[in-house]
């Protein structure tokens, strides 16, 4: 029987300013709310229950990056180390040597950079304050402090963006030569101020000009191939790596292995339940302090829906055996027929094709 090996995400979800692209529980809160939430986070991981030894961490937001040195030395000494990896997820220009060096105390093994853009226009217009310059430093100096393993974020369909100004931020991130790069489609919904006016048809915050959705398609599409040729592969639809760099905590989620996450809005999952915590930072500080329960959602899944509808996210697949093909050989069928399933290698995987479509894809598999 193979043992569970966990990983931890810890939610920081503190901001300098608030991105208009941006849908998650984070934002520009009260300073002197940080040492209160600290004190929370430290409370709910001394309360919880490990019942595996965890062997990869996460800190996410937000802006973690930005943390005191002392709030993450004093977070980091409440778990349990050491880690196969430990990554931390950084604005571009809030790095500094005195934060990589405590970082790499700690035990910091991965940074992942939130650039999203190396075009000062896209950049100005959804609110991000660094330059390309910025974004090369940061990775000379996470290099001469050791850490290499090093994500680059980019976003496709940003407000303005062209075929002209995605493959400059397409070359500026591979002339980086990161063994990661990250590119997400825009997402448009109610939770970012430019999802919102969006779907208000309005144009502040650049609505107007964000790219349609046949372009955003194509931009990724122009991802995947210029990157393969740099030798950075798919191995997840929103996620490419060199060979042996692939994020061993992200792998996780799609694996359906369990992680316990700590925060504001952070979810977890023990390979039967999942939940999450409350969204907002100060909701969650409040019914700390208060001794209340933090959770506000908890589900009990379905292992044979979700095998499909997070594994297929995965480049190499899904294994469908005969019990998955009794309950849903006529999806198979289907969407074999239609060109956005394969085999390949004994498993089930998207096609180009399915890529593009898989939400609808993933659909089949909720009943």
């Amino acid at each position: 029987m193979k043992v569970p090996v966990a990983g931890i995400y810890i939610s920081w979800p503190f901001c300098a300013q608030k991105c208009t692209y941006c849908n998650f529980a984070s934002g520009v809160l009260p300073r002197e709310l940080e040492g209160r939430y600290l004190a929370a986070l430290l409370k709910e991981i001394s309360a919880h229950a490990f019942p595996w030894t965890p062997d990869t961490l996460y800190l996410g937001g937000g802006t973690p990056s930005a943390m005191e040195t002392g709030h993450l030395d004093r977070l980091l000494e409440s778990l349990r180390g050491p880690w196969r990896e430990a990554a931390i997820e950084a604005a571009p220009g809030t790095i500094t040597s005195s934060r990589v060096d405590a970082w790499s105390r700690a035990g910091i093994s991965r940074v992942s950079l939130g650039v999203q853009s190396f075009i000062r226009q896209e950049l100005a217009r959804t609110g991000r304050k660094h330059t390309a310059e910025i974004v090369a430093q940061d990775v000379a100096l996470l290099r001469s402090r050791g850490i290499h393993n090093i994500n680059i974020d980019l976003i496709a369909g940003l407000p303005g963006q062209t075929e002209t100004s995605w493959a400059e931020s397409l070359s500026e991130a591979i002339a980086l030569d990161p063994p990661h790069v990250s590119v997400y489609m825009l997402e448009v919904d109610d939770d970012s101020r430019l999802g919102a006016e969006i779907l208000l048809g309005g144009k502040r915050y650049g609505a107007g000009d964000v790219p349609s959705d046949d372009r955003i398609a194509d931009f990724y599409e122009t991802a995947v191939d210029r990157l393969r040729a740099h030798g950075i592969h798919r191995y997840e639809i929103s996620n490419f790596a060199r060979p042996g760099a692939e994020s061993i905590h992200n792998l996780k989620y799609w694996k359906r292995e369990p992680y316990a996450g700590f925060g504001a809005d952070a979810h977890s999952f023990d390979g039967l339940s999942r939940w999450q915590n409350v969204e907002s930072a100060q909701d969650y500080v409040a019914r700390s302090e208060r001794g209340e329960s933090l959770r506000c959602e908890e589900t009990s899944p379905d292992p044979g829906e979700e095998k499909f509808f997070v594994g297929l996210r995965l480049s190499e697949g899904v294994h469908a055996d005969e019990a998955d093909w009794l309950r849903f050989g006529p999806a198979f069928e289907h969407l074999l027929s239609n060109g956005v399933l394969e085999r390949a290698n004994g498993n089930l995987r998207l096609t180009p094709r399915g890529v593009m479509v898989s939400n609808e894809v993933f659909q089949e598999f909720i009943t």
